[in-house]
């Protein structure tokens, strides 16, 4: 798939890295938001160490979508994203996401080099689907409930799966109508986001379902709610069940994964290819 200057193969699942530039994100929130030059520092190292890691997308957020999170302004969100952009573009090779809904981040932050856009809100924003298509960038369509202050109210589903899923066709079919093509759109099942325990791992059971949409999947399960709901666990305990998580996806059909631990994430799908190879193969025959 072509992410804007880069290309990249998803016939193997690749790493997304997590780079939340707020004050406020649930698990991150802080370490990349301050004093611009002190930031732009930072912001760098982390990128440069999670392309080392094995990242081939840094996805680069300026508002949290946590559950309860308080909207933020565009002017500061084009604040704190834009220079990070253009920053990581000028020094790494490495494919930049905009983890963003604002058609205006959007614009400014593609012109910047960014390669892909991931939406939470499927570019349901007034005017993001329209710039969307005009940038010529992939997208990435994801399903939430609701909004963040709310969607973790309760959230109820007759069916979970066929109800994400015809969210994501109807979202799909807007964008290729706005004029982005099949062949751009990634679609994202959104765990987590209007979800209880039981919906999100009914999903993560029936996540080879998504694939009959003959679309590529991203899954983003990293520290998640889920575990800690399931193990107890609080948010900086949840590096293994995270892994097992991100293993799960993959085996389902996943092609990205979004996590916060690039290395260890990756050694796992690593070995999980080796071992698919072999047996391919024929065990060492």
């Amino acid at each position: 798939m072509q992410f804007g200057a880069k290309s990249l193969d998803i016939t193997r699942p690749l790493v997304m890295g997590i780079l939340n530039v707020t004050p406020d994100s649930f698990s991150d929130g802080g370490q990349l938001y301050g004093d611009q030059r002190v930031l732009l520092d930072r912001v760098l190292g982390r990128a440069a160490k999670m392309v080392a890691e094995g990242a081939a997308i840094l996805d680069i957020g300026g508002e949290s979508t946590r559950p309860g999170a308080t909207p933020v302004g565009t002017q500061e969100e084009l604040d704190r994203v834009v220079p990070a952009v253009e920053v990581i573009r000028k020094e790494l090779d490495v494919v930049v996401s905009l983890d963003t809904s604002s058609p205006e981040v959007i614009r400014e932050g593609a012109s910047m080099g960014a390669g892909l856009i991931n939406d939470v809100r499927a570019l349901e924003r007034p005017g993001a689907l329209e710039v969307a298509a005009q940038t010529g960038l992939p997208v990435c369509l994801m399903h939430m409930k609701g909004n963040p202050r709310t969607m973790q109210n309760q959230p109820s589903y007759q069916s979970v799966v066929d109800e994400v899923l015809d969210y994501l066709r109807s979202r799909v079919d807007a964008a290729v109508g706005a004029g982005i093509p099949r062949s751009s759109i990634i679609i994202d099942p959104g765990f987590g986001f209007g979800k209880s325990r039981e919906h999100n791992l009914e999903l993560l059971a029936r996540l080879s379902e998504l694939e009959s949409e003959g679309l590529p999947i991203l899954a983003g399960l990293s520290r998640k709610s889920l575990i800690g709901q399931v193990l107890g666990r609080d948010v900086d305990q949840r590096l293994a069940a995270s892994l097992s998580l991100a293993l799960l996806a993959a085996q389902a059909g996943a092609k990205i994964l979004r996590v916060h631990d690039v290395a260890e994430t990756s050694d796992v799908l690593n070995m999980w290819a080796a071992v698919k190879n072999n047996r391919e193969r024929g065990y060492g025959a």
